[in-house]
């Protein structure tokens, strides 16, 4: 255990999120089936090979995630220019958008992203942050978001990447300044990864290599939501 604070713990609802990278809308029909018995959403990360060095699926006009009354999707935009195809995933049933403060040039730049694609459909939108980028940096968009996405991994794009254990210390951080956000956190994490970073304050977790790998997907996604809600069942 990390040994956080019971002061830095929240009473948050925990939510374990599968995560797809998708080469086409296939894989996401595909992850929906892998994970749709057991798991009430799907994490979709795009990438547009600028922000991220690989790209991924992204929504064409008219287009539309599968079975969206069944699954909720959120996409996670690691996108240089994320404003167009926020709107895209929205309209394609997104209902929550995660744009990167590293792509606005300015809190007011996300705000424009943020009102287009609440106006396209989505019902949630959330700023995500870099592992390296300072804490300080997100101060501006706080109050524009309904939640902060912190990346728990150095690199971004691709899963298998190994988890950075000052994600800890940065969570644990941000929790104590805004102790009434919702923190999201991806990448890299396992069953003791989950356990330590909702001991510090991340109620949300997006869980990609774990679950690809796992033999039994439903039984590791149990397992992890276990460790997820650990620290509330003990007070």
């Amino acid at each position: 255990m990390s040994g956080i604070p019971a002061a830095l713990q929240n009473s948050m609802p925990r939510e374990i999120i599968p995560t797809v990278v998708p080469t086409s809308l296939e894989d996401i029909a595909a992850a929906k089936k892998r994970y749709g018995a057991f798991s009430p959403a799907l994490h979709i990360d795009a990438t547009d090979g600028v922000f991220a060095p690989n790209r991924t699926w992204l929504p064409l006009s008219g287009e539309k995630l599968p079975e969206q009354g069944t699954t909720r999707y959120e996409a996670h935009l690691m996108i240089d220019n994320p404003l167009s195809i926020g709107v895209a995933f929205a309209r394609a049933g997104a209902t929550r958008i995660i744009g990167h403060i590293e792509a606005f040039s300015n809190a007011e730049n996300a705000q424009e992203a943020f009102d287009m694609w609440t106006k396209a459909g989505a019902r949630e939108v959330g700023v995500a942050i870099l592992l390296d980028t300072p804490l300080e940096d997100l101060m501006a968009y706080m109050q524009l978001c309904d939640f902060v996405h912190m990346m728990t991994i150095a690199k971004v794009g691709k899963q298998g990447y190994k988890f950075d254990e000052r994600s800890i210390a940065r969570v644990a951080e941000l929790h104590e300044r805004y102790p009434e956000t919702v923190i999201s956190v991806d990448g890299g994490e396992t069953k003791d990864v989950v356990d330590d970073l909702s001991r510090a304050g991340a109620s949300r977790f997006c869980i990609g290599s774990a679950l690809t790998k796992a033999k039994d997907p439903e039984k590791t996604y149990a397992q992890l939501v276990k460790a997820a809600s650990s620290q509330n069942a003990q007070g």
